[in-house]
């Protein structure tokens, strides 16, 4: 408690830290004032009149005062962050007082960047405030406000910064880390985190150009798959219509699909095509007859021999967790590679060559995932010795 007498002589003393200290008394007096209504004006002049105080020290212990208070008078912390750098910072970063109204403009007008800095830190930060600051061209700034998963932005503007930032690292995780990133700007991006593999001395030099072109296709095909997964979860029904308009959506596309236990995908993919009603294509899929199906896939303009072929991994998907079993996905594509060797016998044809190779490719990756740890959890489990045949004498070759 501080006598109105000794308050007086305080913020008339001629020590800053005196002042400082009234000033200080007054605003905490004012916040948690419940007395007359006189008083209550009273404290509200003293701390008008502490704004035109010659001291930082006594202006910054106002605005110290103030600052965290949602009922802080609002032209007095109008005109705090319009006073010296360090008072107008914290006041900006902090006072629950100030509206987008009073940012917006600041944010798009200001040539501090401390200033932009200090509104991008504040605890909440609306859709319109965050794309004024993103506005000002600040690459630091706005890296600063991607990476805050709780500030929204708008769809247009983050596929716009995909286009602008893409080619920066940096800018491409943070991008990629947010979970509204759009689909198809995802999609973008993917393309550009390929390429910037496939141009890494590190990685071409440790990899055959052909292996490592087998194996960015197929991360490009699994990304694929799991962005549409998602956009047909979200409902993003414009994902796919731009995959065929772009002409991105091929055979090996809708088969990676199945592969990978990507379903929504695939029946959007199919809905699309076929130009069906969603829930028609989900039904067929999961109950259709081979020839219902295969009508349906007829209506997607692809070739009988895909067709027929797209029918069985259905049929072959229905009893098989291929979401998350890679011995499942080995089993079906060795399946339906052997089909397709038989019933050519050996000489497939044209149509399903592109099908054929890429069954052919998926068998040797899934085959190496499904074979990891098999052999060390059997030698766990089995008390057995390994039996070897015998060996035949080795013939010596001669020296070259």
């Amino acid at each position: 408690m501080v006598a109105y007498g000794e308050f007086v002589r305080l913020s008339q003393s001629p020590d800053s830290e005196e002042r400082g200290s009234a000033a200080h008394f007054c605003a905490q007096a004012y916040l948690s004032h419940h007395g007359p209504a006189d008083e209550q004006a009273a404290l509200y002049a003293a701390l008008i009149g502490f704004l035109d105080d010659p001291s930082v020290k006594v202006r910054a212990a106002l605005a110290y005062g103030l600052l965290h208070s949602p009922v802080a008078p609002r032209p007095i912390i109008l005109a705090l962050i319009q006073d010296s750098p360090v008072i107008a910072r914290a006041v900006l970063q902090y006072s629950p007082v100030l509206l987008d109204a009073d940012l917006v403009g600041l944010a798009r007008t200001s040539s501090d960047p401390a200033i932009l800095q200090a509104i991008g830190q504040r605890q909440a930060l609306s859709a319109r405030l965050a794309a004024a600051l993103i506005g000002r061209g600040d690459v630091a700034l706005t890296l600063r406000l991607l990476r805050r998963q709780d500030v929204a932005l708008e769809q247009d503007l983050l596929a716009r910064l995909c286009s602008e930032l893409g080619d920066d690292a940096s800018a491409r995780g943070a991008l990629l880390a947010r979970r509204d990133l759009p689909a198809s700007a995802r999609l973008d991006l993917l393309g550009k985190v390929t390429a910037a593999l496939r141009e890494c001395r590190m990685v071409k030099g440790s990899l055959s150009a052909e292996r490592l072109g087998r194996l960015l296709r197929d991360s490009s095909d699994t990304a694929l798959a799991a962005i549409g997964e998602r956009a047909a979860i979200r409902t993003e029904p414009s994902f796919v219509s731009d995959l065929v308009i772009g002409e991105r959506l091929n055979t090996r596309v809708l088969l990676h699909a199945i592969v990978t236990g990507h379903v929504m995908f695939f029946a959007d993919c199919v809905a699309e095509l076929a130009q069906a009603p969603r829930s028609k294509v989900f039904t067929l899929l999961e109950s259709g007859s081979p020839a219902a199906l295969a009508a349906l896939l007829g209506r997607c303009g692809v070739s009988k021999g895909v067709r027929e072929l797209l029918t069985r991994m259905v049929m072959l998907a229905r009893s098989t967790d291929l979401a998350d079993d890679a011995g499942a996905r080995h089993y079906v594509v060795t399946a339906l590679t052997e089909e397709l060797i038989a019933e050519h016998e050996g000489v497939i044809p044209p149509e399903l060559e592109e099908a054929f190779a890429y069954l052919s490719e998926q068998n040797i990756i899934l085959a190496r995932k499904a074979a990891r740890g098999v052999m060390a959890a059997f030698a766990g489990e089995a008390p057995r010795v390994m039996v070897l045949p015998q060996s035949e004498p080795q013939l010596a070759l001669t020296a070259a």
